[in-house]
């Protein structure tokens, strides 16, 4: 079931058997700031790499921005599809998915990071073979996402850190 900007029910979990996500209560407190961080220097990119930005009109960057937007949420979407409960929610500006799927530590690294490599890594390899408008717009949809995938950066990096078979769920792991 997907839940649009609505809360998931309440999964009982015993807490005692579930080991934070994030087990520093500071940096589990701080998390946001660090991404909101990582995301400016992401954005100060193109003022220090001045002119790929393609020379296509602000509106159809932003209609490309929410294009790419949309596609990122989809493909977490299709992972979890049919393992649990979805809800798009937000706060400000921010959109997030949250699910209740209990998810093994494979199916959990490319739910976080399967936007990430098919929405910047492959655009941005693929404009290396590539020369004019068409770089600048694949280049463009790299740094977009990579902008939205801000969290999922690092939290790819924290879910590789974990041991091999521990399974995920609302910001909890347990080892299987």
């Amino acid at each position: 079931m997907i839940l649009w900007f609505k809360h998931l029910p309440q999964v009982k979990m015993n807490l005692s058997e579930w080991t934070p996500f994030i087990r520093n209560q500071w940096l589990r407190t701080h998390y946001m700031k660090f991404v909101y961080l990582l995301q400016l220097m992401i954005c100060l990119i193109p003022y220090f790499l001045r002119g790929w930005f393609p020379p296509i009109s602000i509106f159809a960057l932003v209609l490309i921005g929410i294009l790419i937007f949309i596609i990122h949420e989809t493909l977490h979407i299709i992972v979890i599809n049919k393992k649990g409960d979805i809800s798009l929610t937000f706060s400000g500006i921010f959109f997030w998915l949250q699910t209740n799927a209990i998810q093994s530590k494979p199916r959990f690294w490319v739910f976080m990071s399967l936007p990430l490599l098919a929405l910047s890594v492959v655009p941005a390899i693929v404009s290396c073979f590539l020369t004019g408008d068409l770089k600048s717009i694949l280049l463009f949809v790299s740094w977009i996402n990579t902008v939205i995938s801000g969290s999922a950066i690092i939290s790819s990096y924290l879910i590789a850190i974990k041991p091999k078979n521990s399974i995920f769920c609302k910001g909890y792991y347990r080892l299987q």
